[in-house]
């Protein structure tokens, strides 16, 4: 053949290709746009885990440029939502059900090891299963963290309660670890409060009372439903809602708030606040003295929806199709984004892990990232922890913690998976039912 004909004829097979591609991609209905959502996600804890453990890593940068040298640091919140992604990931068929097995096994074999302070775990582990210090003064147990990771040992051991033997016998074990936990200790002294850290080394020094609200609703949840160390229902109204002063009444783009959020001034937190404690926590129906959970996480949603069409700061590409804000890496190192706290970075979790309570709208900021941005916001494990289209910041770079919600987030708003398990605990509907909750069933 004429080479001058050949070379033209194939620049046109290429462009057909990368055309049918791209055709591709746009004609996936949702449910395949979330399921390859969630599959590539998914990744970030079954290719992308930790090595040794088969835990999460804190955080992965594709650039393998990691300036504090922590490539290889195990996070036990973000390792505790890796673990109900797993149970996504085997109920989707993404992996079989005995690498599953395998996966758990490893990674709560690995827990069963690892250092504990009073049955808690370090916000930070290595991989050798000692401490690994988040801060000075911080250097061992955190409540907040154990407290993710409780949450998925209950729903790993009710996901395996009709399973076969070795199945059973690892629930088991993850049963034995999360009543391992003494929630007790952490009220210092048997103060009606929880605290976050407590350490051999330095005692109380930290001395951070856990007081609502932000994300760390599902830390006094899991300490009153404890069958061992569980605490009384006066730590849960005096410490974390501090007596009534936890709710407040404003409104938002006229969405109602009425839990007062760890924030200065009259506004909402970050989105996580929506997601970490509500994995397994059903908010749908849920409600108790305070508030309607459900209401107050669709609300504090929509008012970042609608904060992002205000766009009172004119970032570029701010919009119905990019939305959401929340903790994550920054222009400028790492920040909780939130409106009274806006720099211009979109974090895809942000409104993917909303996915429940925004489904329309979740789903447009999913279409416009995966066919529109792709490559520039996609990768070998999902959507990249953050962007700025205003500063044309694009990091390929991932957390482990903003990962997570993702996978279960929209597995939950699609069949209540996670949901569905956690809540049928007998210990779990019974700390409820002690703090004064009401739940559909």
């Amino acid at each position: 053949m004429n080479l001058k004909l050949l070379i033209p004829l194939l620049a046109l097979l290429g462009s057909c290709s990368v055309n049918k591609t791209t055709d591709k991609i746009k004609k996936l209905s949702d449910d395949e746009l979330l399921t390859e959502v969630q599959r590539q996600t998914y990744k970030y804890f079954y290719e992308g885990a930790e090595p040794v453990s088969g835990l999460s890593r804190e955080r992965y940068h594709s650039d393998n440029v990691y300036p504090q040298n922590d490539k290889d640091i195990i996070a036990t919140g973000a390792s505790g939502f890796g673990i109900m992604g797993t149970i996504v990931a085997i109920e989707r068929k993404f992996i079989t059900r005995e690498q599953g097995y395998q996966h758990l096994k490893k990674g709560i074999d690995f827990l069963a090891k690892a250092d504990r302070f009073h049955g808690v775990w370090a916000h930070w582990m290595y991989p050798s299963g000692k401490a690994k210090p988040f801060s000075k003064g911080d250097d061992a147990g955190d409540l907040v963290e154990t407290s993710f990771l409780a949450q998925a040992l209950v729903t790993l051991r009710q996901y395996y309660t009709t399973g076969n033997a070795e199945e059973k016998a690892l629930a088991q074990k993850a049963d034995e670890l999360w009543k391992g936990i003494d929630w007790n200790f952490y009220r210092k002294n048997n103060e009606n409060v929880l605290y976050w850290h407590w350490s051999p080394t330095v005692g109380w020094k930290m001395n951070f009372a856990i007081t609502g609200y932000n994300e760390c609703l599902i830390t006094y949840i899991m300490a009153a439903c404890s069958p061992t160390h569980g605490v009384p229902a006066e730590v849960y109204h005096q410490g974390w809602a501090k007596s009534g002063k936890i709710n407040t009444d404003i409104n938002l783009y006229g969405h109602p708030i009425k839990l007062k959020h760890n924030v200065v001034g009259e506004s909402v937190g970050p989105l996580f606040w929506a997601h970490y404690s509500y994995l397994g926590l059903n908010p749908k129906g849920l409600k108790d003295k305070y508030a309607d959970y459900w209401q107050e996480n669709r609300n504090q949603t929509l008012i970042n929806y609608d904060y992002a069409i205000a766009n009172p700061k004119g970032y570029k590409g701010y919009g119905k199709n990019s939305w959401g804000m929340t903790a994550s890496y920054s222009v400028k190192g790492y920040k909780a984004h939130m409106p009274d706290e806006d720099f211009g970075v979109i974090s895809p979790t942000a409104a993917l892990s909303s996915y429940p309570y925004t489904p329309k709208e979740s789903m447009q900021v999913i279409r416009n990232l995966y066919e529109n941005m792709n490559d520039k916001v996609w990768g070998e494990f999902g959507f990249y922890d953050a962007y700025s289209e205003t500063e044309n910041w694009y990091p390929k770079r991932y957390i482990g913690i903003d990962q997570g919600p993702i996978v279960v987030m929209i597995e939950n708003g699609r069949t209540g998976l996670l949901w569905n398990l956690f809540m049928s605990a007998p210990e779990i509907q019974q700390g409820l039912t002690k703090l004064g909750f009401t739940y559909s069933k």
